[in-house]
């Protein structure tokens, strides 16, 4: 297993370096450092304040998607989706998903791989808004073949990975009688046991997807998130002499956050910068102003929610290890017994959160 994380975080390492190699042709670093000199940064101040509502709007999305398991207060959440990001910019193999499950499991005692399945919900939706932003754009976008064929081949993944999960969350019995055939016919003993816990959780997270008017409400709340981070691009983009569209702004945030999703180091060092730059230089942007823009930006999202999350993480007394504590905390206890929803059946909190209890 250390093994397995040593090449990780290596192939993390390695794919940064490579994104930082492709940003560096066109770039003069004295007209770099001279934008970033120049910049207004009062302009970032506005965009602080729109990413932190967008931040709460995020909380309402968990809270959202957890409610079928239990209620959980927005209050009570958001310290632990701040404690997520600083788990993220700060420690290798995203570490964050990890830690908010598991103080979320120390304050409501939901199981951690079920809040992981509820955190895969989030990273689906948030992919289809991502392509959606970036087909929007695609007609005014001079984007090279290779990356419309990518994003092409992306939007197919995200939507059949959509449309199984939301068969499985209306389709119960069927995906258990499926389940229980292979997991018969492959797995025995302390193997089939863990199995079984971990398909009983995740199933159990998946419940908000058991409705079409939930899959809409959680879609829609996910676009809101997302424009309200461009909001936060177009007024750090003020800061800095050049101007493009709010739509090309979607165009960059879309394909910036994509690539996120590829292992890198921690911070997403890379994954983010190389991508925004290429976006403005193909709007006519120059190439050193685009760099020093988007190092501004990357680092508007960073500082503010790192802080805030590593006050939190300081406050909930946590320490490296439980990190690793999260993961064999996944892996080992009881699952829940969960009877599956009857058509129709409504998803109130109160009549499934006893349920949820470990």
């Amino acid at each position: 297993m250390l093994l397995k994380r040593y090449w990780q975080l290596v192939i993390g390492i390695f794919v940064s370096a490579f994104f930082i190699y492709l940003a560096l042709p066109g770039l003069h670093l004295p007209d770099v450092v001279e934008a970033l000199q120049t910049a207004n940064y009062w302009w970032l101040l506005p965009g602080v304040g729109v990413y932190l509502i967008g931040l709460w709007a995020r909380t309402w999305r968990w809270q959202y998607i957890l409610r079928p398991v239990q209620l959980v207060p927005v209050k009570t959440l958001f310290p632990m989706v701040c404690i997520g990001y600083f788990g993220n910019n700060v420690f290798p193999f995203r570490a964050g998903e990890l830690l908010r499950s598991y103080v979320l499991k120390r304050r409501t005692a939901i199981a951690i791989s079920t809040s992981l399945a509820t955190v895969i919900i989030e990273r689906i939706t948030d992919g289809l808004v991502m392509l959606l932003f970036v087909f929007l754009a695609l007609p005014f976008a001079p984007m090279p073949d290779f990356f419309r064929n990518a994003v092409i081949l992306m939007t197919v993944l995200f939507l059949a990975a959509t449309i199984v999960f939301m068969w499985m969350a209306s389709r119960p019995q069927r995906v258990e009688q499926a389940y229980a055939l292979v997991a018969g016919s492959l797995l025995r003993g302390r193997v089939r046991q863990k199995s079984d816990d971990l398909y009983h959780r995740f199933m159990l997270g998946l419940r908000s997807l058991s409705h079409p008017s939930d899959v809409i409400m959680i879609f829609f709340t996910s676009v809101i998130i997302w424009l309200l981070e461009t909001v936060k691009y177009w007024f750090v983009m003020h800061a800095f002499e050049f101007s493009v569209s709010f739509l090309v702004l979607m165009l960059m945030n879309g394909l910036v956050n994509l690539a996120t999703t590829l292992p890198a180091a921690p911070g997403y060092i890379g994954t983010f910068d190389t991508p925004g730059i290429k976006t403005l230089a193909a709007f006519g942007v120059d190439p050193s102003v685009a760099a020093s823009y988007t190092f501004t930006l990357h680092a508007a999202l960073w500082v503010p929610v790192t802080l805030l999350g590593g006050y939190y993480f300081w406050r909930e007394h946590l320490r490296l290890s439980d990190i690793e504590a999260a993961r064999q905390q996944a892996e080992s206890a009881p699952a829940p017994q969960v009877e599956a929803p009857r058509p129709g059946e409504a998803t109130d909190s109160s009549a499934t959160s006893s349920k949820a209890l470990l």
